[in-house]
C-alpha cells in the first residue's frame, strides 16, 4: 500500500497542475466555440473540485490516524 504522506503530496502536485493549467486552458480554446470554451472550463473546475475533495478527504484520513495513534493506551509493563 501507498503511504499516505506520498499519496497527500501527489494529490498535492496534481491540484497545482490543473490550478496552473487555467491560464494556458484558456489560450488552447480561445479559437473554440462560446459552447465548448464553457464546456472545457466547466470540465476543468470539475477536475480542481475533486482534487481538492480528494486532498481534503486524505488529509482528514490522516488526522484521523494521528489521533488513534496519540490515544492509543500503553501497554502495562511487565
Amino acid at each position: 500500500m501507498i503511504p499516505s504522506e506520498y499519496r497527500v503530496a501527489r494529490i498535492q502536485k496534481t491540484l497545482s497542475w490543473f490550478e496552473n493549467d487555467i491560464p494556458l486552458l484558456n489560450l488552447r480554446v480561445k479559437d473554440l466555440s462560446a459552447e465548448r470554451q464553457q464546456s472545457a472550463h466547466q470540465f476543468a473546475t470539475s477536475l480542481v473540485d475533486q482534487t481538492r475533495a480528494e486532498l481534503r478527504r486524505l488529509l482528514e484520513e490522516e488526522q484521523e490516524r494521528q489521533m488513534d495513534v496519540e490515544e492509543a493506551p500503553c501497554e502495562p509493563a511487565d
